[in-house]
Protein backbone atom coordinates (compact mmCIF):
# COMPACT_ATOMS: atom_id res chain seq x y z
CA UNK A 1 0.00 0.00 0.00
CA UNK A 2 1.14 3.56 -0.75
CA UNK A 3 0.73 5.80 2.31
CA UNK A 4 -0.14 9.43 1.66
CA UNK A 5 -0.28 12.75 3.53
CA UNK A 6 -1.99 15.68 1.81
CA UNK A 7 -1.03 19.27 2.67
CA UNK A 8 -3.24 22.16 1.59
CA UNK A 9 -4.88 25.09 3.37
CA UNK A 10 -8.05 24.92 1.27
CA UNK A 11 -10.67 22.55 2.76
CA UNK A 12 -12.31 22.03 -0.64
CA UNK A 13 -9.02 20.80 -2.12
CA UNK A 14 -8.45 18.46 0.83
CA UNK A 15 -11.95 17.06 0.53
CA UNK A 16 -11.52 16.54 -3.21
CA UNK A 17 -8.24 14.69 -2.68
CA UNK A 18 -9.81 12.58 0.07
CA UNK A 19 -12.69 11.52 -2.16
CA UNK A 20 -10.31 10.79 -5.02
CA UNK A 21 -7.83 8.70 -3.04
CA UNK A 22 -10.47 6.71 -1.16
CA UNK A 23 -11.34 5.09 -4.49
CA UNK A 24 -7.77 3.87 -5.08
CA UNK A 25 -7.30 0.33 -3.71
CA UNK A 26 -3.53 0.59 -3.40
CA UNK A 27 -3.46 4.02 -1.72
CA UNK A 28 -4.01 4.81 1.96
CA UNK A 29 -4.68 8.42 2.95
CA UNK A 30 -3.04 8.55 6.38
CA UNK A 31 -3.55 12.21 7.24
CA UNK A 32 -4.62 15.60 5.90
CA UNK A 33 -3.07 18.82 7.23
CA UNK A 34 -3.27 22.50 6.32
CA UNK A 35 0.04 24.05 7.41
CA UNK A 36 3.77 23.52 7.44
CA UNK A 37 3.77 23.20 11.23
CA UNK A 38 1.17 20.45 11.13
CA UNK A 39 3.09 18.70 8.35
CA UNK A 40 6.27 18.53 10.41
CA UNK A 41 4.30 17.34 13.45
CA UNK A 42 2.71 14.58 11.39
CA UNK A 43 6.12 13.50 10.12
CA UNK A 44 7.42 13.22 13.66
CA UNK A 45 4.65 10.69 14.30
CA UNK A 46 5.11 8.59 11.16
CA UNK A 47 6.60 8.82 7.67
CA UNK A 48 4.36 8.29 4.65
CA UNK A 49 5.58 7.14 1.26
CA UNK A 50 4.44 10.33 -0.48
CA UNK A 51 3.34 13.83 0.50
CA UNK A 52 1.02 15.76 -1.82
CA UNK A 53 2.15 19.29 -1.03
CA UNK A 54 0.69 22.69 -1.85
CA UNK A 55 3.53 25.23 -1.83
CA UNK A 56 1.30 28.18 -0.88
CA UNK A 57 0.87 27.58 2.84
CA UNK A 58 -0.12 30.11 5.53
CA UNK A 59 2.92 29.67 7.77
CA UNK A 60 5.87 28.65 5.57
CA UNK A 61 7.08 28.75 1.98
CA UNK A 62 6.21 25.32 0.62
CA UNK A 63 9.41 25.12 -1.40
CA UNK A 64 11.46 25.67 1.76
CA UNK A 65 9.32 23.07 3.52
CA UNK A 66 9.96 20.66 0.67
CA UNK A 67 13.72 21.01 1.18
CA UNK A 68 13.41 20.63 4.95
CA UNK A 69 11.39 17.44 4.58
CA UNK A 70 13.85 15.90 2.15
CA UNK A 71 16.82 16.69 4.38
CA UNK A 72 15.26 15.05 7.44
CA UNK A 73 13.07 12.37 5.88
CA UNK A 74 14.85 11.47 2.66
CA UNK A 75 12.78 8.32 2.17
CA UNK A 76 9.61 10.42 1.79
CA UNK A 77 8.79 11.50 -1.76
CA UNK A 78 7.03 14.78 -2.49
CA UNK A 79 4.62 15.66 -5.27
CA UNK A 80 3.79 19.36 -5.45
CA UNK A 81 0.22 20.43 -6.24
CA UNK A 82 0.17 24.11 -7.16
CA UNK A 83 -1.62 26.85 -9.05
CA UNK A 84 1.73 28.32 -10.06
CA UNK A 85 3.08 27.64 -13.53
CA UNK A 86 6.10 29.88 -13.00
CA UNK A 87 9.14 28.09 -14.40
CA UNK A 88 11.46 29.30 -11.64
CA UNK A 89 9.08 28.06 -8.95
CA UNK A 90 8.79 24.67 -10.63
CA UNK A 91 12.57 24.36 -10.90
CA UNK A 92 13.01 25.52 -7.30
CA UNK A 93 10.57 22.86 -6.10
CA UNK A 94 12.42 20.18 -8.06
CA UNK A 95 15.75 21.52 -6.84
CA UNK A 96 14.51 21.22 -3.25
CA UNK A 97 13.66 17.58 -3.74
CA UNK A 98 10.18 17.34 -5.25
CA UNK A 99 9.73 14.26 -7.42
CA UNK A 100 6.65 15.60 -9.15
CA UNK A 101 4.82 18.82 -9.96
CA UNK A 102 1.13 18.95 -10.88
CA UNK A 103 -0.80 22.09 -11.70
CA UNK A 104 -4.15 22.29 -9.94
CA UNK A 105 -6.01 22.79 -13.20
CA UNK A 106 -4.88 19.29 -14.21
CA UNK A 107 -7.65 16.66 -14.16
CA UNK A 108 -7.58 15.10 -10.70
CA UNK A 109 -7.62 11.64 -12.26
CA UNK A 110 -3.92 12.15 -13.08
CA UNK A 111 -2.97 12.29 -9.41
CA UNK A 112 -3.17 8.52 -8.71
CA UNK A 113 -0.99 7.90 -11.76
CA UNK A 114 1.53 10.45 -10.44
CA UNK A 115 1.51 8.79 -7.03
CA UNK A 116 2.26 5.37 -8.49
CA UNK A 117 4.93 6.69 -10.83
CA UNK A 118 6.77 8.50 -8.04
CA UNK A 119 6.35 5.57 -5.66
CA UNK A 120 8.07 3.38 -8.26
CA UNK A 121 11.02 5.77 -8.33
CA UNK A 122 9.97 7.92 -11.28
CA UNK A 123 9.47 11.65 -11.72
CA UNK A 124 6.06 13.02 -12.73
CA UNK A 125 5.27 16.31 -14.43
CA UNK A 126 1.75 17.03 -15.65
CA UNK A 127 1.32 18.18 -19.25
CA UNK A 128 1.13 21.84 -18.25
CA UNK A 129 4.33 21.57 -16.23
CA UNK A 130 6.12 19.86 -19.10
CA UNK A 131 5.15 22.70 -21.45
CA UNK A 132 6.57 25.27 -19.03
CA UNK A 133 9.82 23.33 -18.61
CA UNK A 134 10.19 22.87 -22.36
CA UNK A 135 10.26 26.65 -22.75
CA UNK A 136 14.01 26.48 -22.44
CA UNK A 137 16.42 29.26 -21.74
CA UNK A 138 19.38 29.52 -24.10
CA UNK A 139 21.68 30.78 -21.35
CA UNK A 140 24.21 28.26 -20.11
CA UNK A 141 25.11 29.07 -16.52
CA UNK A 142 27.68 26.42 -15.62
CA UNK A 143 30.20 23.95 -16.98
CA UNK A 144 28.22 20.80 -17.53
CA UNK A 145 29.65 17.32 -17.04
CA UNK A 146 30.27 15.00 -19.96
CA UNK A 147 27.72 12.20 -20.22
CA UNK A 148 28.10 9.05 -22.25
CA UNK A 149 25.52 8.22 -24.92
CA UNK A 150 23.88 5.68 -22.61
CA UNK A 151 23.83 8.10 -19.69
CA UNK A 152 22.10 10.66 -21.92
CA UNK A 153 19.51 8.06 -22.91
CA UNK A 154 18.87 7.15 -19.28
CA UNK A 155 18.66 10.80 -18.24
CA UNK A 156 16.19 11.55 -21.03
CA UNK A 157 13.97 8.63 -20.05
CA UNK A 158 14.08 9.63 -16.37
CA UNK A 159 13.08 13.16 -17.37
CA UNK A 160 10.06 11.69 -19.16
CA UNK A 161 8.98 10.11 -15.88
CA UNK A 162 10.04 6.51 -16.52
CA UNK A 163 10.91 4.23 -13.61
CA UNK A 164 14.07 2.10 -13.53
CA UNK A 165 12.04 -0.94 -14.58
CA UNK A 166 10.53 0.91 -17.54
CA UNK A 167 13.92 2.24 -18.62
CA UNK A 168 15.43 -1.24 -18.37
CA UNK A 169 12.69 -2.63 -20.61
CA UNK A 170 13.09 0.11 -23.21
CA UNK A 171 16.88 -0.11 -23.35
CA UNK A 172 17.08 -3.91 -22.94
CA UNK A 173 19.31 -3.70 -19.87
CA UNK A 174 18.86 -4.72 -16.24
CA UNK A 175 17.38 -2.48 -13.55
CA UNK A 176 20.71 -2.91 -11.73
CA UNK A 177 22.47 -1.33 -14.71
CA UNK A 178 19.92 1.51 -14.83
CA UNK A 179 20.46 2.23 -11.14
CA UNK A 180 24.20 2.24 -11.78
CA UNK A 181 23.73 4.87 -14.48
CA UNK A 182 21.54 6.91 -12.11
CA UNK A 183 24.29 6.87 -9.49
CA UNK A 184 27.00 7.79 -11.99
CA UNK A 185 24.94 10.68 -13.42
CA UNK A 186 24.37 12.11 -9.93
CA UNK A 187 28.09 11.81 -9.19
CA UNK A 188 28.94 13.69 -12.39
CA UNK A 189 26.48 16.48 -11.58
CA UNK A 190 27.67 16.47 -7.94
CA UNK A 191 24.14 16.26 -6.51
CA UNK A 192 22.37 13.68 -4.36
CA UNK A 193 19.08 13.24 -6.21
CA UNK A 194 17.90 12.71 -9.77
CA UNK A 195 15.39 15.51 -9.30
CA UNK A 196 18.32 17.90 -8.85
CA UNK A 197 19.92 16.51 -12.02
CA UNK A 198 16.68 17.10 -13.93
CA UNK A 199 16.60 20.69 -12.64
CA UNK A 200 20.15 21.41 -13.85
CA UNK A 201 19.66 19.60 -17.14
CA UNK A 202 16.40 21.47 -17.83
CA UNK A 203 17.87 24.87 -16.95
CA UNK A 204 20.71 24.23 -19.36
CA UNK A 205 18.67 22.85 -22.28
CA UNK A 206 20.00 19.31 -21.99
CA UNK A 207 16.44 17.93 -22.07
Amino acid sequence: MIRIITVDDHPIVLEGLKNLLLNEPDVVLEKQVSSGKDTLQALREFQPDIILLDINLPDINGIVLCGDIRKTYNQVSIVVLSNSNDRNIILSAVGNGASGYILKNTPMEEIPDAIRKVHDGGIYFCTGTQKVLNNKSSEVVLQLPHLTRREKEVLSLIGQGNTSQEIASQLFISTYTVDGHRKKIMEKFKVNSMAAVIKIATENSLM
